[in-house]
């Protein structure tokens, strides 16, 4: 054999060597890519859930905050709306404190009116008459210092929230007219404690 195809085989049998382990070492390289490849979507896919559940919990935070706000919002205008009504029935009978009161003087006043209505010429029952008068007026001034007055009825028109019709009469007068009082009504500053009983004209 010659020199020259000596050298022949010698190549030959070296290149198909080299080829091998080049193939061999890309081989190695592909599978670490592979691994890679695969290693870094379930790594990335991991950091989404937890960021979306972070998210979820934040949210279910501010639900929270917004559920307390929305209830402490609602206790606070049930507690206002309590205090203004307490305030307001507090003023209310502060300032009708003396109905009672004054419903228990009335049949003092219609007693005291009966009896300055009897008539009598001697001297005695002319001075008793004459104090019943005093106190009587006495009692009036006493309970117009509480607010507490009669209702003026007599020849005015009848109205039914301050006057109670018990009788009607044909009368020269307007129809609706008080024509006569049998009972005394009072009011207290602005309400009518007890109306007043009287005859209306037809």
């Amino acid at each position: 054999m010659t020199n020259e195809e000596e050298e022949k085989e010698t190549v030959k049998e070296t290149v198909p060597g080299e080829t091998k382990e080049q193939t061999e070492n890309e081989a190695e390289v592909t599978d670490t890519d592979k691994k890679e490849t695969e290693e870094t979507p379930a790594e990335e896919s991991a950091e989404e859930t937890e960021e979306v559940t972070e998210e979820d919990e934040i949210l279910a935070l501010k639900e929270q905050v917004e559920e307390s706000e929305n209830k402490y919002l609602k206790l606070y205008a049930e507690f206002e709306n309590f205090k203004r009504r307490n305030r307001q029935e507090a003023e209310l009978n502060n300032k009708y404190k003396d109905q009672k009161f004054a419903e228990n003087l009335l049949p003092v006043l219609d007693n005291l009116e009966r009896a300055l209505a009897i008539d009598g010429t001697d001297d005695s029952f002319i001075a008793l008459n004459k104090g019943v008068e005093m106190v009587y007026n006495n009692l009036v001034e006493t309970l117009e210092k509480h607010d507490i007055k009669a209702i003026d009825a007599l020849d005015q028109p009848f109205d039914p929230n301050f006057h109670q019709a018990v009788m009607t009469e044909a009368s020269d007068k307007d129809s609706d007219i008080v024509i006569e009082e049998f009972q005394k009504g009072y009011i207290l500053k602005d309400r009518v404690i007890r109306p007043t009983m009287v005859k209306v004209s037809e």
